[in-house]
C-alpha cells in the first residue's frame, strides 16, 4: 500500500507540472521567472525528501529461508521494526560508521564490516550490495534455516551468529593476507635498506593500522555487548515477544474472570467487611513481597535468557581476540624491524663519522708536509741547500714526523675511544 501510495504521488506531481498551459507562461516574463523560481525551489526540497526517505534494495529473509528482494523506505522499515532514524542511519551506505551491534525493542541493528541489516524475531533485513559477503551471508543464512532444524538458538542469534562468523571471518582471512605478505619483505628491509623498500614497508603500515582499527572495534563492542547484562537481555527478542503474548493473555484472563466474580449487585456481608486500614496494610505487603519474589526471580530468569548469547559472543570474542594478537604481533615485528634498521642506520653514521675523522687527520698531516715542502723549495739562502741530498733528507725527516704525528692522533682517539678499538 505504500508503494501504490507513492507512486500515486509521483504520477500526480509529475501530472500537474505537465499539464500547465504554456500560453499562462508567455504573458509575462516576471511571472515566468516567478513560477521558475517556485518551481526549482520545489524541485529542491522534493530531490532533498527523496534522498533522505529514498527507497533502497533490501533481502528479505525469513524463518523458513526463504529470501526475497524488496524496496523499502527509510519510513517503512521504521514503523515495521520500530527503530529511530538514527539507527537507520549506520545501515546507511553512504556514510561511514564503525561496527555497532544495537539491542532495541523489535528488532537488532547490526552493522558489521560489510554486513548491515536489521534482525527481528522472525526475519531478517539485509542491505543489498554488490559485495561478496553479502550475497555469502544470504545463501549461507538460507542454507542453515532450511537444512538445520534442531537447533536450540532463537531465530535472532542465528541470524547475528552468522554475520559475527563472517565478519570474524573476513578479518582474519585479511589479517593472514597481510602477515603473508608483509613478513618477507621486512626480512628484505632488514638485509638490504632501500627506498623501494621502505616505501612498501610505509604502504603495509598504513594498512595494518587501519586493519587493527576495524579489528579492534568489532572486539570492543562484543566486549561491549558481553559486560552489560541489560543490553543482551535486550537482544532476547523472541522472548521478549513470548512473555509479551502470555502477559497479554494473562490480563485479558484476569480481566475476564474479575469480572464474572465480581457483581455490583451482591450484597457485602457486615463480618467479611475490612477496614480501610487493613486493606491498606494487606495491599502494601503483598506488594512488597512480590516485589522482592519478581526480582530474584527476574534476576535468575535474565541469567538464563542471556545465556546462550553470552556463551555465542563469548565464542566469537574468543576469535577476534586472537587476530587481534595477531596483528599487534604483526605490529612489534614491524616495530622490531624499524628499530633494528634505525640501529643498523646509526652504525652506518657512525662508521662515517670515523672515516671523516681518519681522512681530516691525515689532511691535517698531509697539509703539515706541503707547509715544509714549500717553505725549503722557496729561493732563499740556508745552509741546508749546501748539501746535495739536503733538501731530500728534510723532506724525509719531515715525512717521518708527520708519521709519527698521525700515529700519534690514532692513539689518542683511540685512547678517548673515539675510534674502534
Amino acid at each position: 500500500m505504500n508503494y501504490d501510495a507513492i507512486a500515486m504521488d509521483e504520477t500526480q506531481d509529475q501530472y500537474y507540472s505537465s499539464s500547465l498551459p504554456e500560453s499562462s507562461l508567455s504573458h509575462d516574463s516576471g511571472g515566468r521567472s516567478y513560477f521558475n523560481g517556485q518551481m526549482n525551489r520545489g524541485t529542491g526540497i522534493s530531490g532533498l525528501k527523496k534522498r533522505g526517505h529514498g527507497s533502497r534494495s533490501w533481502i528479505k529473509i525469513g524463518q523458513d529461508g526463504n529470501s526475497q528482494t524488496v524496496t523499502l523506505d527509510k519510513a517503512t522499515i521504521m514503523r515495521h521494526c520500530s527503530l529511530p532514524s538514527r539507527d537507520l542511519r549506520l545501515l546507511d551506505p553512504m556514510f561511514i560508521y564503525p561496527s555497532t551491534i544495537l539491542g532495541r525493542e523489535k528488532a537488532i541493528v547490526v552493522n558489521l564490516e560489510q554486513i548491515r541489516c536489521v534482525i527481528t524475531a522472525d526475519e531478517v533485513i539485509l542491505m543489498n550490495s554488490l559485495d561478496g559477503s553479502v550475497g555469502q551471508y544470504r545463501l549461507e543464512l538460507c542454507n542453515r534455516l532450511q537444512n538445520e532444524k534442531a537447533d536450540d538458538l532463537p531465530f535472532e542469534f542465528r541470524a547475528l551468529e552468522l554475520a559475527l562468523e563472517l565478519t570474524c571471518t573476513s578479518l582474519d582471512a585479511q589479517v593472514k593476507e597481510l602477515e603473508m605478505e608483509i613478513y618477507p619483505v621486512l626480512d628484505e628491509l632488514a638485509s638490504s635498506i632501500s627506498t623501494l623498500n621502505l616505501e612498501r614497508v610505509r604502504r603495509f603500515k598504513g594498512h595494518l593500522l587501519a586493519l587493527t582499527q576495524r579489528v579492534q572495534k568489532v572486539r570492543d563492542e562484543i566486549e561491549h555487548l558481553m559486560d552489560d547484562d541489560g543490553d543482551m537481555a535486550e537482544m532476547c527478542l523472541t522472548e521478549k515477544r513470548r512473555r509479551s503474548d502470555t502477559y497479554t493473555f494473562s490480563d485479558c484472563f484476569q480481566t475476564h474472570a474479575s469480572g464474572r466474580v465480581i457483581s455490583r449487585s451482591a450484597p457485602s456481608s457486615p463480618e467479611r467487611t475490612i477496614s480501610g486500614v487493613q486493606m491498606l496494610q494487606r495491599a502494601f505487603s503483598s506488594i512488597a513481597n512480590s516485589s522482592k519474589h519478581g526480582s530474584s526471580m527476574g534476576s535468575s530468569d535474565n541469567g538464563e535468557r542471556i545465556e546462550p548469547l553470552e556463551m555465542l559472543l563469548e565464542a566469537y570474542f574468543v576469535v577476534i581476540d586472537n587476530t587481534l594478537n595477531t596483528l599487534l604481533s604483526l605490529k612489534e615485528y614491524i616495530d622490531d624491524t624499524e628499530d633494528f634498521i634505525n640501529i643498523k642506520l646509526g652504525n652506518i653514521q657512525n662508521q662515517l663519522i670515523q672515516f671523516e675523522l681518519l681522512l681530516t687527520a691525515a689532511t691535517l698531516v698531509a697539509a703539515v708536509f706541503a707547509a715544509v715542502a714549500g717553505v725549503f723549495g722557496m729561493n732563499f739562502e740556508t745552509t741546508v741547500f749546501d748539501y746535495p741530498s739536503g733538501f731530500n733528507l728534510v723532506l724525509v725527516i719531515t715525512g717521518i714526523a708527520c708519521v709519527a704525528l698521525y700515529l700519534a692522533l690514532l692513539f689518542y682517539f683511540k685512547y678517548k675511544k673515539v675510534l674502534e678499538a
